[in-house]
């Protein structure tokens, strides 16, 4: 097997150059992490252990997994596990069903040690249709979700990118939360489906966020509370950006505040 070969940049996002499985082959050799005893995953785990002394029952705490499909391209590349859902279905049905446990192993670990709540992130579902969401990625979530509700927690499905086509399949994952991106509407989501799930989102958080004024700040998070309805969160559509100004995380902080008050 071809081990991963990946840069970390200095204050930035590792990058993988090699993926891990360069061959359909490398996968009846891939190991399965342990995750009380992989570096990483144990890490995460004390980390919420360590959130939880502080804040006892105060405060929420979100764990989080990856989709079996966002792991499945971090193992095998994005274009890669692209061309193979066309080429080699099995193959990716396989690996994903590898996944699927791993994430299902760590989901629970992360419960145990005091997390509330568990997010699971699947951003590569965002390149595929409908019929390959369900297919590929929707039955691995709700089978991820269905994990962490047998545990007592609630589930969270963050898919950044133009989601509009796959919006509805979304909301068959068993998310207690849906993270929906700028693009997205979200107006037209909460008005169809927001009583059975809780949006968040969702101003641009290049535009917005990073570029825009407090003011502009402002006023989208209260557009974005809005058009989402009693039920939604406020969060931009993605990763707020490094470098983004503290004035705009306040402007967020204090429009929320003005609901409230």
């Amino acid at each position: 097997m071809t081990l991963a070969a990946i840069d970390f940049p200095e204050d930035d996002l590792p990058l993988c150059r090699t993926p891990l499985l360069a061959g359909t082959d490398d996968l009846t050799r891939l190991a399965r992490p342990d995750p009380y005893t992989g570096a990483r995953m144990s890490d995460r785990l004390e980390a919420i252990r360590l959130f939880r002394e502080q804040v006892g029952r105060e405060t929420p705490i979100m764990g989080w997994v990856e989709g079996a499909l966002a792991e499945a391209a971090n193992l095998r590349g994005v274009s890669r596990i692209m061309v193979d859902l066309v080429d080699n279905p099995e193959w990716v049905e396989e690996l994903l069903e590898r996944c699927t446990e791993v994430e299902i192993a760590f989901a629970r670990a992360q419960v145990e040690a005091g997390a509330d709540l568990i997010g699971l992130g699947d951003a590569v579902a965002s390149l595929v249709g409908p019929a390959l969401y369900r297919r590929f990625a929707l039955p691995y979530e709700q089978r991820i979700f269905a994990a962490v509700h047998e545990m007592g927690a609630r589930c969270r499905l963050h898919i950044c990118g133009n989601t509009n086509r796959i919006v509805d399949a979304m909301v068959e994952s068993g998310a207690d939360i849906i993270d929906l991106d700028h693009m997205v509407d979200m107006a037209g989501a909460a008005t169809k489906h927001g009583e059975r799930v809780a949006f968040c989102g969702n101003f641009d958080p290049v535009s917005v966020m990073l570029k825009g004024t407090p003011d502009q700040v402002f006023d989208a998070t209260l557009h974005c509370m809005a058009v989402g309805g009693a039920r939604s969160f406020s969060g931009a559509g993605c990763e707020i950006p490094l470098h983004t100004p503290v004035e705009n995380l306040h402007a967020q902080t204090r429009a929320l505040a003005s609901l409230a008050a």
